[in-house]
């Protein structure tokens, strides 16, 4: 078996320019990669019981990812409901074209801008309903302390007690060290794009990630710097 790469978060980043750049992929085709995979291991955790997914996005690639999730789960005949903490203009380029793509369909998606009191009144039946639960809330480029309204979404994702499936890192886990920044998601299962996440091999990190599954976005990984 090839061994798994590992990579800091500076790498995973050139390598993302690298494949765009200079190989012509484009970021929504990278995107959609992603996202497939991480929709079939959804399915898969579904496939024990329930039928109930809910997206959890935030703005950028994550969040993205995450409505191409929505729209695959969404075809398998899975009911879905996605939550964006933004406004829907604040999403750009392929992460807004994914979210259009999934309003013209007609899944339901809640963009919600507001104080965690109203974010957490809104999320709350939408966790009780939910068989499982996406992160796609923040990314490897995340640092520092975690702010309102994802400290308090996350705190309530993990005191719901649902399966929790994380793309690409856990919200709030520190992709270098492998420490939380605060509050941060305790994944069921972590599928983590191109690279294993050097911090993840990091004593305590496992708690967060639970079960990490390595998927490719279409383009073998090699470290380019930055």
């Amino acid at each position: 078996m090839p061994t798994q790469p590992i990579a800091t978060r500076e790498e995973v980043r050139a390598f993302d320019r690298y494949a765009i750049q200079t190989l012509g992929v484009p970021g929504i085709v990278l995107m959609e990669n992603a996202g497939r995979q991480i929709a079939d291991v959804a399915r898969a955790m579904l496939a024990a019981g329930g039928r109930r997914a809910l997206i959890l996005a935030g703005c950028g690639n994550n969040g993205g990812d995450g409505f191409v999730v929505a729209r695959h789960l969404a075809i398998a005949g899975i009911q879905t409901n996605v939550m964006l903490l933004a406004t829907r203009d604040q999403e750009q380029g392929d992460a807004a074209t994914n979210l259009a793509i999934l309003e013209k369909l007609g899944l339901p998606v809640l963009a919600i801008d507001s104080p965690t009191a109203e974010v957490l009144r809104q999320l709350a039946p939408r966790l009780a309903a939910a068989d499982l639960v996406v992160d796609g809330l923040l990314g490897t480029g995340t640092r520092g302390e975690i702010r309102e309204p994802y400290a308090g979404v996350i705190a309530a994702v993990n005191a719901a007690g649902r399966p929790v499936l994380a793309i690409d890192i856990p919200s709030g886990l520190d992709c270098n060290t492998g420490r939380p920044l605060g509050p941060t998601i305790r994944a069921t299962k972590t599928v983590t794009l191109a690279a294993i996440k050097v911090g993840f091999r990091e004593a305590g990190a496992a708690e967060y990630t639970g079960e990490v599954i390595l998927a490719d976005i279409g383009v073998p990984f090699a470290k380019r710097r930055s």
